[in-house]
């Protein structure tokens, strides 16, 4: 505590005067206004009185912010001016008195302890002026805000997404979750709950849910509308609370899907056959023609514009027997425009796999299997002799343009690829824990289809796998493919300490 002159100039302040005793204890001073010494008037006056020396600050551990009187929540970091705002204003008292300086005093970060230091100043008895330092100190408690509390109950949302495909497999959400997770697109998600024909994604900000819709639209192809629910309404300030729902539908055509394009559609793209089948679905979807090698790419927006639905599926698909191959010379292809230089044209002999022992009939068929099959393999296909689908641009097609059979995949041994596969990917938290034994098919078909196709391999994270690394690989590959050393990622444990534990060597 000290005196502190309110009047005169500087030079007066220099002035010599004559020492007076306290009236107090009688100690020699110089004169003041209260005719006291310094201690006699800290014993009497104490400007601090009414200011707490202790608090307490409400931390959300959350969001890393704190309490602000009355309702509000602030960011702020240790030792920040929004910090020391948020701590002044805990304090009652400080209008009584001029604040002159305040900081804060260093503390240990995990004490839960804030102190800071203030400096007073208030006039006293007969005009006298004191200035007085002292020091408060908060306490950090754990509070947890609303938002977070929200958020913790796993039911609060003020936006979803809600992502729907109608097909019979869940291979396109497979694939979806591995690019949401390679490119961090969950990260603003308050939770994620599967569903029996797709995925819901619930936010906190609609903003975060538009960044979903836009994220889907730029890698499947799909289309979206919107929706919005009342909540509640301040008729005062004429503020509306509303839930918005973003309802994403892909389109229902996937991979080794056999599809009837309308002869509108076929007549766009480039005169394309209208059976045809998918042999990619990425940002477009990539057919072909099994006759012709002509191949062409459909987008989302064309597709809309007149939709239509797969003919087959690849459950639908029969097993058959290549009986005999005969590759297709240049001279005898048909020429069309974009043909495929990737799949080889052929001759293919087959036979029902139920058929072999009980009768000898074979069906012939133009494929664009050639590259891939030979005497002896097995492959899927769909016979549409003994077909009764109803579909209305398949029913509106000659009979003279319909094959006896279209062969769509060479079928490898699922075992013998499962024990070569050093790979993993990574999932979603508690997925592995949902899943059925229909849902683990169609992983594992997912997981084929990552191995078959390297533009789908792109666009996702693969690790490897220390479990199967040791093991000795199968010679008698059959021509399965595969995925090489150099497209897999180290598997990375960022809570792995470089250090090791207390004692340990570094890590190398």
């Amino acid at each position: 505590m000290e005196y502190l002159d309110s009047g005169g100039s500087s030079n007066a302040r220099q002035q010599h005067y004559s020492l007076i005793c306290c009236c107090r204890c009688g100690l020699h001073i110089e004169p003041n206004p209260t005719n006291m010494c310094v201690n006699c008037l800290r014993s009497d006056v104490d400007i601090t009185d009414g200011i707490p020396k202790t608090s307490a600050l409400s931390f959300c551990r959350g969001c890393e912010r704190y309490l602000q009187p009355p309702n509000q929540w602030v960011k702020a970091t240790l030792e920040s001016r929004e910090l020391l705002s948020v701590c002044l204003k805990k304090l009652k008292g400080l209008n009584k008195v001029k604040l002159v300086d305040a900081g804060f005093v260093w503390t240990e970060p995990h004490s839960m302890r804030i102190k800071v230091k203030l400096t007073v100043q208030k006039e006293v008895m007969n005009g006298a002026v004191l200035e007085q330092t002292f020091v408060v100190e908060f306490v950090v408690q754990s509070h947890m805000c609303d938002e977070c509390h929200r958020v913790e109950a796993k039911d609060f949302w003020r936006a979803a997404v809600q992502v729907r495909q109608k097909c019979d497999h869940k291979k396109t959400f497979f694939y979806l979750e591995q690019l949401i997770l390679k490119h961090r697109a969950h990260r603003s998600t308050v939770n994620i709950k599967p569903m029996a024909d797709g995925l819901d994604f619930f936010f906190t900000k609609q903003d975060d849910a538009k960044k979903m819709v836009e994220f889907l639209s730029a890698y499947v192809p799909c289309r979206f509308v919107t929706g919005r629910e009342l909540i509640s309404h301040d008729i005062r300030s004429n503020k509306f609370n509303y839930k918005h729902t973003f309802s994403v539908e892909i389109v229902p055509i996937c991979k080794d899907h056999i599809v009837c394009l309308p002869q509108k559609t076929a007549q766009q793209m480039g005169s394309i056959s209208q059976l045809c089948i998918v042999t990619r679905v990425t940002q477009t979807i990539h057919v072909i023609d099994p006759c012709t090698l002509q191949w062409a790419e459909m987008s989302g927006a064309q597709y809309w514009r007149q939709p239509f639905l797969a003919l087959v599926s690849p459950k639908h698909l029969i097993e058959y027997m290549v009986m005999d191959v005969e590759l297709v010379s240049e001279r005898d292809k048909p020429h069309r425009p974009r043909m495929s230089t990737k799949h080889g044209l052929a001759d293919v002999y087959v036979a029902r796999m139920s058929d072999l022992g009980i009768n000898d009939q074979q069906f012939h068929c133009r494929t664009h299997l050639g590259y891939l099959l030979k005497t002896g393999d097995t492959v899927l296909g769909f016979d549409f002799t003994n077909a009764n689908l109803n579909h209305a641009h398949f029913d509106r097609l000659k009979t003279d343009k319909v094959p006896d059979v279209m062969l769509v995949k060479k079928v490898f041994d699922r075992s013998k690829r499962m024990r070569r596969r050093k790979w993993r990917l990574e999932r979603f938290d508690g997925a592995d824990d949902l899943d059925t034994e229909s849902v683990t098919r169609d992983y594992n078909d997912f997981l084929d289809d990552l191995e078959e196709d390297q533009a789908i391999r792109e666009n996702v994270n693969i690790y490897k796998d220390p479990a199967k690394v040791l093991v000795e690989e199968d010679t008698d590959d059959e021509g399965a493919p595969q995925i090489s050393l150099q497209e897999m990622l180290e598997d990375l444990h960022i809570s792995e300490d470089a250090t090791g534990g207390e004692g340990a060597p570094m890590m190398e």
